[in-house]
């Protein structure tokens, strides 16, 4: 009797173990710095959902927005040690770890968008094997948007409105010369820090997306935004190759496939969202919208042309002329 109730305690650990860890979920943790409500903050959710249903929940994506595990840089750090799994961050953060990826940070570098998301899917994803060396690769790209001037000392209609003005830029060379170029004074800055310091003048303005620029309610603290469209933001995903070796070839085909169907998804998402976030801004009546047809894009172009040339050692002048080739 002893040998049989011993028998029917293993027997039943033993299931009550597997059904344990068969139950377990493998846990990524994403984090990103945009507000729930931004699109690419919604695809970052929308591949966390892919994940779960392709994995039939074997896998779990758990999403932390706001910066809530830290600034962008930090973030991108993270992937290399681990201490964060999936990342939505800025080719121009991720510049500083491989400085050719800022190519697509360039002023005026992209005759439109489909000619971004043709760029990204090639010369993009061919990048990804140069960030393995530091612990990370790239799943897509998803988008961040199309970048536009802000401020509240004076109405941005042409390059000669940006002299003197204290404008926070990403901590990237491209930005930092751009803003050189047009006469402004750049101020690298944390996004978490944007808003208070917008708010308490420490900066006059800012240049963001419409996504950011109403879900962080920036226009709220500026009087003015001209659409000046002067570079295009894409949103690389990146996974710690420390997450990625610990799945196996099935779970990572799952996570590749999740992520190309939440890119295109996203893209769909943030082109949709646009107009509207303009429509709100501009209802609130809290700041005057320059249109792109009254702002002299041309001239921002042309002042702004020499950052192109300044940046070819860290990029390769073959690097810029691939991108701008693509068709």
């Amino acid at each position: 009797m002893k040998r049989v109730a011993l028998f029917c305690m293993v027997t039943l650990l033993a299931v009550v173990l597997g059904v344990s860890c068969a139950s377990a979920a493998k846990v990524l943790k994403l984090g990103h710095i945009a507000d729930p409500s931004n699109p690419y903050a919604m695809g970052a959710q929308k591949f966390a959902d892919l994940v779960a249903e392709k994995s039939g929940g074997e896998i779990e994506v758990q999403v932390f927005p706001s910066s809530q595990l830290g600034s962008q840089r930090d973030l991108v750090e993270g992937l290399t040690f681990g201490t964060v799994d999936v990342v939505l961050t800025g080719t121009a953060v991720l510049g500083n770890f491989l400085p050719e990826i800022a190519v697509f940070d360039l002023p005026f570098i992209f005759r439109d968008r489909q000619h971004a998301f043709n760029a990204l899917d090639t010369i993009g994803m061919e990048m990804s094997p140069k960030l393995e060396p530091q612990g990370m690769k790239i799943l897509c790209y998803m988008e961040n948007g199309v970048r536009n001037m802000t401020n509240s000392v004076r109405p941005i209609k042409g390059p000669g409105d940006m002299k003197g003005l204290k404008i926070r830029v990403m901590e990237q060379p491209v930005y930092i010369e751009m803003m050189k170029a047009l006469g402004a004074s750049p101020t690298p800055m944390a996004f978490s820090e944007l808003f208070t310091s917008l708010q308490k003048g420490v900066i006059d303005g800012q240049e963001n997306p419409a996504a950011h620029i109403y879900t962080k309610r920036f226009f709220e603290v500026q009087k003015y935004i001209s659409k000046t469209e002067h570079a295009y933001a894409a949103e690389p995903v990146l996974i710690s190759l420390i997450a990625w070796k610990s799945l196996t070839p099935e779970q990572q085909q799952i996570v590749q496939e999740a992520a190309d169907e939440a890119r295109d998804w996203q893209r769909q998402l943030a082109i949709g969202e646009e107009s509207g976030f303009w429509e709100k801004i501009a209802e609130s009546g809290k700041c005057e919208i320059l249109e792109a047809d009254e702002v002299d894009r041309e001239g921002f172009k042309k002042a702004t042309a020499k950052v192109w040339e300044m940046m070819e050692d860290r990029m390769g002048k073959d690097t810029i002329e691939r991108v701008v080739n693509t068709q």
